[in-house]
């Protein structure tokens, strides 16, 4: 994987509408079946969930999914509630059944996968003893920062949290280069903030201020939990604010980030050294485990110069403080109840409206899960995944692949020249499904019960030396960034690959029966496959070749007509408001829009070849059209609180969940047919400002 990828895998992450996990139920879809009208005796789910009191035309988001949302409010313990919620819980369930039953083996083989899932499941269960610790597993290495005496030192430990808690300072990567898919590469990237991105330090809004204000609270909290006297402690945090704002400051706006030719600086590790005198990277990289680095790609150099600056603009104790907090704050979650209550309350409930923890085994299950996703997906890939996904998955795939191909050959903006490019890198994509056929050897990494802290650690520092060792080794193309219990997916340029997990198979709210071909080439076929396609020829993605490299491989009036036509998904989607006054920002956003915007394209022209779309078969009152993209607005089905809403359009690339229903199907003719929207309704635009691009 390269930048690219991971960032938009870290956005990805702290999105909850992507991140769920699918279900036993992944049978339910493995096969095809006829349903009409008179054959139903279940409540369909599709027309189960409309909200009558909604116009379809000003509303279609509200109208799909209205019902649903009247009826299930949004817990105590979660910043929404809908589909992904429905499926978390399920997954949880089934992972808690391994998660438990390996706790539960006698004499269970040292080593084995089940011992270590187990004794990492019981070791963040025994809550008894976690309280009875504090921060005390924390000790040695909070003391080991107050031994520091130089920048050499803050370097040094810096490099250590990297690996096991956090990413102070910068963030740091070995991934493929931009350039040279087939090398792995150094990578260093703005980062060391706190705070979910750097608007949230300017903004001056009544609730971004709000937020920096109970910040600095909880960064204070932070230090008298470490110890530190009241005033002591608000004097630290009042400086970390200073010191985040700086970074801030000369951090690039979130869509800045996305250009990668604007954010590749390839540079010999002497020139890096030569630009940043004060921050000594041999110790850095020596501590990180990494010998004999020639060169690196740096994403924005005037960050690194700035830093340089503040390394000596602020003290060494600062400095101290800072990465005190950097430890803590990476690891909050794995120790005491009052420690995870301070690091909640800003985190979960100021920041996304969440009231109250979850119960503490989702939560031990999801990390357990998080930490050693590789051994319970061996597991749950035996118990839980039924055969077949990878060839469905397949099917499905191939037959988006197909109405590509066709669509790029009719492109009337594009030159001959580039299309057979654009085909030929369409062909190269490499589709990896349900789950790889090499798993990692995680033989290495010791579990126990005696700490759940040290283990999380231990997992991190495992996972960190793992990207490691991939410096100076030749490219594992092989290699899945995702296991095969998550409900997600990705594109990653450098490969020219997607990765759909075997669980985005499933289709939820048809559980006892089989779900229609309009609703699987919605979601699966639109709303993953399609999209994750797209992302290749999106604004980004449309940057690297079909090899992986990042080149210009478009004529100068094809690129022109491109972003023409870009630029107009970037001035639809900044008209949307999503939460008070907060418009959704279209630029950072647009990548995901235009993937959106390609794959219920593709899915709606890859099920028009399917025999319920050609016998026009009624299922519960709607007709093929009606159910596709009804199917399409339950993959969203997401209702969340304002505050996550207002996080969410600040820090990630993903408009909410609302918007990547309305947004692209307001570019559709096709749903305008199936469901009467006409001018006037406030879905509708002229036909001059309706996108289409692929």
């Amino acid at each position: 994987m390269q930048i690219y990828l991971i960032m938009q895998i870290i956005f990805m992450k702290k999105n909850l509408f992507n991140v769920f996990i699918c279900s036993l139920v992944l049978s339910t879809i493995l096969t095809s079946c006829k349903q009409t009208k008179n054959s139903t005796e279940e409540t369909d789910a599709l027309a189960s969930h409309i909200d009558s009191t909604a116009k379809a035309g000003d509303d279609f988001f509200q109208y799909a999914n209205g019902l649903w949302f009247k009826q299930n409010p949004i817990p105590a313990s979660e910043q929404s509630n809908g589909i992904f919620q429905l499926i978390q819980d399920t997954i949880n369930t089934q992972v808690r059944k391994i998660c438990e039953s390996s706790a539960a083996i006698k004499d269970v083989e040292p080593g084995s996968n089940k011992q270590k899932i187990g004794d990492f499941f019981y070791s963040g269960m025994d809550s008894t003893r976690l309280n009875e610790k504090g921060i005390s597993d924390l000790k040695n290495d909070l003391a080991a920062i107050d031994m520091i005496k130089d920048l050499n030192g803050i370097v040094k430990e810096s490099a250590y949290i990297h690996t096991v808690a956090n990413a102070p300072l910068f963030n740091f990567y070995i991934t493929q280069d931009d350039k040279n898919s087939s090398k792995y590469q150094v990578y260093i990237y703005q980062g060391g903030l706190s705070l979910p991105e750097r608007s949230y330090y300017f903004d001056t809004d009544a609730r971004t201020k709000t937020i920096r204000g109970k910040f600095v609270v909880h960064v204070a909290n932070m230090f008298k939990i470490m110890g530190y006297e009241e005033s002591k402690a608000k004097q630290a945090a009042i400086k970390l604010m200073e010191m985040e704002t700086s970074l801030a400051r000369t951090s690039r706006k979130l869509e800045d980030t996305r250009d990668p030719f604007a954010n590749y600086h390839k540079m010999t590790f002497a020139a890096l050294n030569k630009m940043t005198p004060n921050l000594d990277w041999k110790v850095f990289m020596n501590t990180a485990g990494l010998s004999k680095v020639d060169s690196v790609v740096v994403g924005q150099p005037e960050f690194l110069s700035a830093l340089n600056g503040y390394l000596k603009k602020y003290t060494i104790d600062d400095w101290k403080n800072y990465l005190k907090f950097q430890m803590l704050s990476g690891l909050s979650g794995y120790m005491d109840d009052k420690t995870y209550m301070e690091d909640f309350s800003f985190y979960s409930t100021t920041l996304r409206g969440v009231k109250e923890p979850k119960p503490r085994w989702k939560r031990v299950v999801g990390q357990t899960n998080g930490s050693l996703g590789e051994l319970i997906g061996e597991v749950y890939v035996k118990e839980y995944l039924p055969k077949g996904t990878k060839e469905k998955l397949l099917e499905i795939g191939k037959n988006i692949r197909e109405v590509y191909a066709q669509h790029i050959k009719a492109l009337d903006w594009m030159s001959e020249t580039t299309k057979e490019k654009a085909l030929n890198k369409l062909s190269a994509v490499i589709m990896k499904m349900g789950y790889p056929d090499k798993w990692k050897d995680l033989s290495s990494m010791h579990i126990d019960r005696s700490s759940y802290l040290k283990n999380v650690m231990r997992a991190n520092q495992w996972e960190f030396n793992y990207m490691i060792n991939k410096h100076g080794k030749p490219v594992d193309r092989l290699e899945w960034g995702m296991e095969p219990q998550t409900y997600n997916a990705y594109y990653n340029p450098s490969n020219n690959e997607i990765v759909i997990p075997g669980c985005n198979i499933m289709v939820p709210g048809y559980e006892s029966r089989m779900a229609d071909d309009a609703i699987l080439y919605a979601i699966i076929g639109g709303s993953t496959i399609g999209h994750e396609i797209t992302h290749g020829f999106d604004d980004q993605g449309c940057k690297y070749d079909a090899s992986g490299n990042l080149s210009n491989w478009w004529t100068k009036e094809d690129s022109i007509r491109f972003n023409q036509k870009t630029k107009m998904i970037v001035q639809q989607f900044n008209g949307y408001v999503a939460v008070d006054s907060l418009h959704i920002n279209g630029e950072q956003t647009q990548g995901e829009n235009i993937a959106d915007l390609g794959g219920i394209v593709m899915g709606y022209e890859a099920f028009k070849k399917t025999k319920q779309y050609k016998t026009h078969e009624i299922i519960a009152g709607l007709n093929p059209d009606q159910r596709f993209f009804l199917g399409y607005a339950s993959a969203w089905m997401l209702n969340s609180r304002p505050e996550a809403t207002a996080n969410q359009v600040k820090s990630d690339v993903h408009s909410p969940a609302k918007w990547r229903v309305i947004g692209p199907l307001s570019n559709m003719p096709e749903f305008y047919a199936a469901f009467g929207v006409k001018q006037g309704d406030k879905m509708w635009r002229p036909d001059s400002l309706r996108v289409k691009i692929w």
